[in-house]
């Protein structure tokens, strides 16, 4: 970890120390006075990489009870919560690596159809209607990944997005919410009908439409 600051050297051994300690999500972590002593650094040093942790998920503090692992500990892939640029490099660098990645996850969502995972997509369908842009629960792409059933993929998704959010909300706002919404439905409708080829190759498109769409309007 050579040119890493004292305090990111710090964070990463906090997290081998957690997996290494078999900690899972809720387990108490010691106190950050027991932290500092093992580690022989300062409280404030322990606290800085404690809430450092916190942002990207791994750890939660809860005032007045300390702190606990978090949800986000078994992610292969954690998010960097300080990244944060928005100029038109940055989101076309987002959608060329959805390009590559995405298809692919369609193709798996219709080759391994489930009942289950289209009325998920169906609910999260008008996702694409809101101005907002947080990954939340119903977002589309986070179900659509979800729905090829394999973990790496849908981490792999997830993280870009929330590495890249401040991309993707100015990718988002861009883009028509109407079309967003009609090829999405597409997309669906496509893996509904068990067709990866079709599922593939409509998610290209409409990742293809977002990027051209961005490209031509970002200086307007």
């Amino acid at each position: 970890m050579h040119g890493l600051s004292l305090s990111e050297r710090l964070t990463h051994a906090i997290i081998e120390s957690i997996r290494a300690e078999n900690m899972t999500p809720g387990t108490a972590l010691p106190s950050a006075r027991v932290l500092a002593e093992r580690f022989e650094v300062t409280i404030p040093t322990i606290r800085e990489s404690l809430r450092y942790l916190e942002a990207t998920g791994a750890v939660e503090m809860r005032h007045g009870s300390g702190t606990y692992v978090g949800t986000e500990i078994d992610r292969r892939i954690m998010r960097n919560p300080y990244y944060s640029p928005e100029d038109l490099e940055s989101v076309v660098e987002l959608l060329d690596a959805r390009i590559a990645i995405e298809p692919g996850i369609a193709a798996l969502a219709a080759i391994r159809r489930e009942d289950a995972s289209l009325d998920t997509l169906n609910a999260a369908l008008d996702h694409a209607l809101s101005a907002q842009t947080p990954v939340s629960p119903g977002h589309f792409h986070k179900q659509l990944a979800l729905a090829s059933h394999n973990r790496a993929l849908h981490e792999m998704l997830e993280a870009l997005l929330l590495l890249r959010s401040n991309a993707q909300q100015a990718a988002r706002i861009r883009y028509d919410r109407v079309r967003d919404h009609q090829e999405h439905v597409n997309i669906v409708d496509s893996i509904r009908r068990g067709d990866p080829v079709e599922a593939s190759h409509r998610t290209e498109q409409h990742l293809r439409n977002i990027k051209d769409f961005v490209i031509e309007g970002w200086a307007k």
